[in-house]
């Protein structure tokens, strides 16, 4: 097999964890036979200190023309002071929207080599695997009209949530097509009691559950969702909520597991699917050999089974990793008493010793 995949490392710990990644993908191709060619673009802060915009036209072809898109992190306090319409946040925005990418993918499974790094209790996180499901181009992220206008005593700034039938019917549908590969269970999160577009998105979710009778569907108001998350996350199998609320509640999950660094995502929805680490770009140890590359690396991996549907070779990579965990090598960031601590080179290194390259 040969695919095209697009790099972009971004900006601050991206342009460290993504070698890493790159050294797998490599590494898996030459084991099991594939050729990957890899093709870099600028995205983020680096493509406006080079090109002036956050997602040059250049990248953006570059993504369409791919059969897949790898992404390490963007932004940092360096383009904080920038307009809106100009920040290296916009770049991700801009993919997801060019690119068709309606679906975000984001599983939170707790590693039996790291229950002691997660801040709650081990038999409350033990066992933990779910799957956020969050709709990413609709909702208060896209809506208009939205801005910052002069009053008569300041500014007001104003955002619109928005969501149609087909954006809610159609991110329902990945998300019971998913459940029903797991354990068949959906929980939809809103805030219907008081939103109007809440009101829709519930009404929507079941309509399409009609066509899943295999499928348990429950609803659940997004705050109540957040304080369960804390105190029984293994309820939950498939979450599936809107842009906003999947934002927040996927990082919240993913700090269960002990480390935002070590959770993938996919976003996918159209030809070209997009992988990315969740985490952001930490300007704050860019550059010191600090970042956990797990992340990124689990996304390579959701990028063969999702993109490719090479489902052993991920499966290989997960292996390695949960492998690597078991032998107590630790980045910073989820580092316990007797492991050892290792930087973002040496963490890809063992991952690909346990691939035996």
């Amino acid at each position: 097999m040969e695919k095209r995949i697009a790099v972009l490392p971004g900006d601050g710990i991206g342009r460290e964890i993504m070698p890493q990644a790159v050294r797998v993908l490599e590494a898996i191709g030459q084991k099991c036979g594939h050729r990957f060619h890899f093709t870099y673009g600028q995205v983020g802060g680096e493509a406006i200190d080079a090109t002036g915009f956050p997602l040059p036209a250049e990248t953006l072809e570059l993504a369409k023309s791919s059969d897949a898109v790898l992404l390490g992190a963007v932004g940092g306090p360096k383009w904080e002071g920038l307009e809106y319409a100009r920040r290296p946040e916009r770049a991700l925005l801009g993919l997801r929207e060019q690119l068709g990418l309606f679906a975000n993918l984001r599983p939170a499974k707790m590693y039996s080599a790291l229950i002691g790094s997660s801040s709650l209790k081990p038999e409350v996180v033990d066992g933990i695997d779910l799957l956020v499901v969050r709709e990413l181009t609709g909702g208060i992220y896209f809506g208009k009209p939205k801005g910052i206008e002069q009053t008569a005593t300041g500014h007001r700034g104003f955002n619109t949530e928005v969501y149609t039938t087909e954006e809610i019917r159609r991110i329902a549908e990945v998300a019971f097509q998913a459940a029903r590969k797991r354990r068949g269970l959906v929980h939809s999160i809103d805030k219907a009691n008081v939103l109007e577009s809440s009101e829709l998105w519930r009404r929507e979710v079941i309509k399409v559950h009609q066509n899943f009778p295999d499928v348990e569907l429950r609803h659940m108001y997004v705050d109540n969702c957040a304080m369960q998350l804390v105190r029984y996350p293994k309820q939950f199998d498939v979450m599936v909520t809107t842009n906003l609320f999947g934002d927040i509640l996927s990082d919240e999950a993913a700090m269960l597991t002990g480390s935002i660094g070590m959770l993938p995502s996919a976003s996918v929805g159209a030809s070209v699917g997009m992988f990315e680490p969740i985490h952001g770009s930490a300007p704050d140890i860019a550059g010191k050999n600090l970042a956990n590359p797990i992340g990124t690396i689990a996304s390579a991996a959701m990028m063969l089974s999702y993109s490719f549907a090479l489902t052993k070779e991920a499966e290989m990579i997960e292996s390695a990793i949960q492998m690597t965990l078991a032998q107590e090598y630790r980045t910073q960031d989820i580092q316990s008493p007797g492991s050892t601590l290792v930087g973002t080179v040496e963490m890809g290194d063992h991952i690909l010793k346990q691939l035996g390259i």
